[in-house]
């Protein structure tokens, strides 16, 4: 990451360059405003240091210049007449410091390493918002064989128009899933989403089938159910393995004969619409231990889509954590923070027993600036039996999400890193991590 330093006294020049560069700071140099922005134009640099007082134009009007190119970089001005007064117009102006000559070296490379470390998260940001808006698809976020595995099944099965199973979690996205399948299925009609857990056994019938006018006690007319309702369209059933065994029988014939008779009513229905059926439990054990039915079961099972919960794949965390830091903002209308290395590490520690729903849920309260809810530490989730096997855990994560953000290009990661790139192939290497993974 190289910085810009414009400078028109030869001696303050030297100075701040060998300042840098026993840093290990890679450092351009100019004299002029006018030469700096061509510098500027050619390549943009990590962060910028500015005279005041130059030749052709004063430092203010280069920082406007610069942030105009690209607001989130850091500039950095310095002036061997500052005041006060000079010092808070800067800032104003969207300086990200001010120095007032003369300087330490220390000073300068320590505002110089603050200044970089916050451009290297703006960078990380926008890897992982262009990697998300560029692999993210059916409103799936993820790359881990899961997820890519469930991408390919809906990509697959929505236009076959078979009835779809969808397992997994609480808050793994299954509606999400659901709602995907019918994007891509050019079905036409409405998505019909029925919570089989929330729908009392007494109102089963009339609200998924219908009711005849005088059907029963206050049915002054004819209403339609929502499997008619959803004519063309597709019926999401949530949460199907809490339906009772009597409504259950109930639905297997309307799924063998894609009929229904309303409540009350003699007169056969047919419906013009596809099931999506969800479930957090295992089915097939249901089955067996006689509390689902099994030929049901065997109908639904037809075509399966199984959703991974999120500790069993921590490397799309990164991607996640952007995305939903993405859609919180625009939902609340705030600027996505941005979230350290540190911080990042901690949410992939996390065992995050509420999966995605849990991780959207925090992303909503860092845009609206609260502080999250205290998670559990690392070491109270399945963890390693020893302090080494912890740590080579910590590194594995560490050393995927330097590779998520960077791409999959190594070099990128060494540099993220701060690691020689022989040191980062020798930890790929024993970790047994394929960069081409994350390209």
């Amino acid at each position: 990451m190289q910085v810009l330093l414009i400078e028109d006294d030869p001696t303050v020049m030297l100075g701040a360059v060998q300042a840098f560069q026993l840093a290990d700071i890679p450092v351009a140099q100019a004299t002029t405003v006018e030469a700096a922005l061509q510098l500027c134009a050619r390549e943009c640099p990590a962060a910028v240091l500015s005279d005041v007082c130059l030749p052709d134009e004063d430092g203010f009007e280069l920082l406007k210049r610069v942030r105009a190119l690209d607001a989130e970089v850091p500039v950095i001005l310095m002036t061997g007449h500052g005041d006060i007064r000079m010092a808070v117009e800067a800032m104003h102006l969207g300086a990200y410091d001010f120095l007032e000559k003369p300087f330490s070296s220390e000073r300068l490379v320590d505002v110089m390493r603050r200044a970089l470390e916050k451009r290297r998260l703006v960078l990380d940001n926008r890897r992982l918002q262009a990697l998300v808006a560029s692999r993210h698809e059916h409103g799936l976020v993820g790359q881990t064989p899961g997820m890519i595995e469930a991408q390919r099944r809906i990509a697959a099965l929505a236009p076959t128009q078979v009835d779809v199973l969808v397992r997994g979690e609480t808050g793994t996205g299954k509606e999400v899933v659901a709602r995907a399948i019918h994007e891509a299925s050019g079905r036409t009609g409405p998505f019909v989403a029925v919570n089989c857990g929330a729908l009392p056994e007494s109102i089963f019938e009339s609200e998924m089938f219908g009711h005849e006018a005088g059907a029963f006690t206050g049915a002054s007319r004819r209403r339609v159910g929502k499997l008619e309702y959803a004519r063309g369209g597709t019926v999401f059933l949530d949460e199907i393995e809490s339906l009772p065994m009597t409504q259950q029988v109930k639905l297997l014939r309307v799924l063998q004969e894609r009929a229904i008779e309303r409540l009350g009513g003699n007169q056969s229905h047919r419906i013009d619409c596809r099931f999506v059926a969800a479930a957090k439990e295992d089915l097939k054990a249901l089955s067996d231990a006689g509390q689902f039915r099994a030929d049901l079961y065997y109908r639904l099972h037809v075509a399966s889509i199984e959703l991974p919960p999120l500790r069993e794949r921590r490397d799309d965390i990164p991607l996640l954590m952007a995305h939903c830091l993405r859609l919180s903002a625009e939902r609340y209308q705030t600027e996505p923070p941005q979230l350290s290395p540190p911080q990042m590490a901690q949410w992939m520690a996390h065992p995050w027993p509420g999966n995605v729903r849990e991780l959207r849920n925090v992303a909503d309260r860092l845009c609206l600036g609260l502080e999250p809810e205290a998670h559990v530490p690392a070491e109270a989730g399945p963890v390693a039996s020893s302090l080494s096997q912890q740590v080579d855990g910590f590194e594995r994560q560490l050393l995927v999400h330097a590779l998520t953000n960077c791409q999959g290009s190594v070099a990128a990661a060494a540099e993220h890193l701060q690691v020689p790139r022989k040191t980062l192939y020798d930890k790929l290497a024993r970790h047994a991590i394929d960069p081409a993974d994350y390209r």
